[in-house]
């Protein structure tokens, strides 16, 4: 009877709300994975970053950092959610590690929240074979699929290879990490004249995505967009 109740809503003339599944964040109110207010506090749409590459900015005035003045990278833009600080970094490493593929739902949905320019395709970072054996699935492919559906534009899961394996980015300096992914990346699809919309879940030193946009300029690209979760700050 305990059970029939609780499927109703009611268990003791109280109400069942309290078995709702419970924000990744706070474990204090019900959300799938986040509540409300977790969205807002970790989240905030109001941060000012660079227009680039989305390091945070002191001054509203700029629109780029000074490193993308000095040396632009090969992407057009790029939008982040929030820093990789915690909880953030909590919220990424249950999506990779733990497949929590709820969280890869709200990433997409936040990240179209914000979408200001929409993209003609939609690529996700690869994974090398052995990578993604190993884990099983694309984290940042699973974010993508959903990006895609609910911007309308078409996901293009193979128009971006790996084709060699790298040594984990975050393992290197920033100087050997572009040379780890430096031609380890080929465009198998049609992309010419598009603008590209890259999606990943975390950007650190941008060496990954910089390298990404290099051999989709080559190969054509009208503008390449990154759309991340986290920042590094």
């Amino acid at each position: 009877m305990a059970i029939s109740a609780a499927r109703n809503g009611k268990v003791g003339g109280q109400s069942a709300s309290w078995l709702a599944p419970r924000c990744i964040a706070c474990a204090l109110y019900p959300g799938a994975p986040l509540c409300s207010g977790c969205e807002h506090d970790f989240f905030p749409s109001d941060a000012v970053r660079c227009r680039r590459c989305a390091l945070r900015l002191i001054s509203p005035v700029a629109e780029q950092c000074g490193a993308c003045l000095t040396e632009p990278p090969q992407f057009d833009s790029t939008a982040t959610l929030a820093d990789y600080a915690p909880p953030v970094s909590g919220m990424v490493a249950a999506l990779k590690f733990s497949a929590r593929l709820d969280l890869a739902d709200a990433f997409a949905r936040l990240l179209t929240a914000r979408e200001t320019q929409r993209p003609d395709m939609v690529i996700a970072v690869p994974l090398s074979f052995e990578r993604e054996r190993e884990r099983g699935f694309n984290q940042s492919l699973e974010i993508g699929r959903v990006y895609a559906r609910l911007t309308g534009a078409p996901l293009a899961e193979r128009a971006l290879l790996k084709v060699r394996h790298t040594a984990p980015q975050q393992s290197l300096a920033r100087d050997a990490r572009r040379s780890n992914v430096r031609n380890a990346y080929s465009v198998t699809g049609e992309i010419r004249d598009r603008i590209v919309a890259i999606v990943d879940d975390v950007m650190t030193t941008g060496s990954t995505l910089d390298e990404i946009a290099r051999v989709l300029k080559r190969a054509g690209a009208a503008q390449v967009i990154n759309r991340v979760v986290a920042r590094t700050p």
